[in-house]
């Protein structure tokens, strides 16, 4: 079985990382494979929403840092580092971020890091009554480099991002929802069913519409974007990062992600 599937419901395009026993954690492979086919759904016309979802406890708890692949590698390479970063998940989350069509994040779990990112790009958030948000990259010695500051900061008020941020602790859904951040908290297990819902009401209203009313809402703070990325490579290159990640690996925490 595929570590992420795809499925088209009538007109919604289905995303599911597949990968319950790593909590959702996303390797290489996987951030290709679902950006090729959003890439498709840009211009298939049979496709008027995307639902991205989890299997099991964990929606997505980030990159896979078990294997080399899935590690943020790219920043070691020397010169033309912030390019090749962007070669990697941050180019899947501005493509979710750009597409034209509505993207609904059924969070079924925990999503941390990478995972919180992800979620956060969609355009509306419904999550499980279970699910959890965290940044934990402090704890790595980084800051979050895909985008969760300077989006999170358009969003939220500034004392929220400074709470995720500096402390590092996670969110239950219904704090997520009082601060903003969710669209709609459902009981355990009805993520899946909600979305559908909302994705069949998304599908009701004309297309350009749609598409007007998603680059009104959504405008992308690029300047911030290209800082977050430089300050990101300039920590990775520092001793307490690879110290981090080694620790983070070889935990035997089945959530080493949570405080």
């Amino acid at each position: 079985m595929a570590d992420v599937e795809f499925t088209h419901e009538k007109s919604v395009l289905w995303i599911t990382l597949n990968r319950p026993e790593m909590m959702g954690a996303m390797s290489n492979d996987m951030r290709a494979a679902i950006l090729e086919r959003l890439r498709d759904a840009r211009t298939n016309l049979d496709v008027r929403a995307v639902v991205i979802t989890g299997r099991g406890k964990g929606f997505c708890s980030g990159a896979d840092l078990s294997r080399p692949a899935g590690a943020p590698e790219p920043v070691r390479t020397a010169g033309g580092t912030r390019e090749t970063l962007r070669t990697g998940m941050q180019v899947l989350l501005k493509a979710i971020w750009e597409l034209e069509k509505p993207v609904i994040a059924a969070v079924n779990g925990t999503a941390a890091g990478l995972g919180a990112h992800l979620a956060f790009v969609c355009d509306l958030i419904i999550a499980d009554k279970m699910a959890r948000f965290c940044f934990p990259e402090l704890r790595l010695g980084l800051i979050p480099g895909f985008g969760g500051i300077p989006r999170l900061k358009r969003d939220l008020g500034n004392a929220v991002v400074r709470d995720l941020l500096l402390t590092g602790r996670s969110f239950n859904a219904t704090k997520a929802q009082q601060v903003g951040l969710v669209s709609q908290v459902v009981g355990e297990g009805e993520s899946l069913k909600a979305a559908r819902g909302t994705a069949a009401q998304l599908g009701k209203f004309d297309r350009r519409t749609a598409i007007a009313a998603k680059k009104f809402i959504k405008p992308i703070p690029y300047d911030e974007l290209k800082r977050e990325i430089d300050i990101f490579c300039e920590l990775f290159t520092q001793p307490a990062v690879e110290a981090g990640l080694k620790k983070f690996v070889e935990s035997k925490d089945a959530q080493p992600y949570l405080p």
